[in-house]
């Protein structure tokens, strides 16, 4: 979940012309993500020895949810979360947790977000970027390679989620 634009655009996005070239008379990747998508898995990738790491948890969940007016709003959380009672227990939650909220465009088979709002405030004002690959009803998306805030020890890792889409 990578990097900085402070404008932010106000219309809708606006697929380019590699957006889903593959079939140009198919609705474009913009259109064809519009909606709202469930988590079904979410694994890390350490980029040193290539294991994957169960970050989140055996049942981690979540949604994305693209409007037709160029936002997202991206929430997941990892596997039995509890209410905290403690400021320590707060804080241990933050490590189950990945949320934004921004203006999204789509470049080729990337979804791009402009972050306004979110889980960790070095988020706020930067561009995440995004590989995503429509399969039916699933996307398939990873993230670049990057040192998460709340895993991975400080090293680089990348993101494999698959969501499903719900409507």
């Amino acid at each position: 979940m990578a990097l900085a634009a402070l404008a932010l655009p106000l219309a809708a996005p606006q697929a380019d012309a590699q957006d889903h070239k593959a079939d140009r008379s198919g609705p474009s990747l913009t259109e064809r993500l519009v909606g709202t998508w469930e988590l079904v898995s979410y694994k890390v990738e350490d980029k040193e020895t290539g294991k994957l790491i169960d970050a989140m948890g055996n049942t981690p969940r979540g949604r994305v949810i693209f409007t037709p007016d160029g936002w997202v709003a991206f929430n997941l959380e990892g596997s039995d979360r509890k209410p905290a009672a403690t400021d320590t227990e707060r804080a241990e939650l933050m490590k189950s947790l990945v949320a934004y909220i921004g203006r999204y465009r789509i470049e080729g088979d990337q979804w791009l977000t402009t972050v306004e709002t979110a889980w960790a405030p070095e988020w706020v004002g930067t561009e995440q970027r995004r590989d995503v690959r429509l399969d039916g009803d699933y996307a398939n998306v990873t993230t670049p390679w990057r040192v998460m805030p709340n895993w991975n020890s400080g090293r680089p890792s990348r993101s494999l989620i698959r969501f499903k889409r719900i409507s």
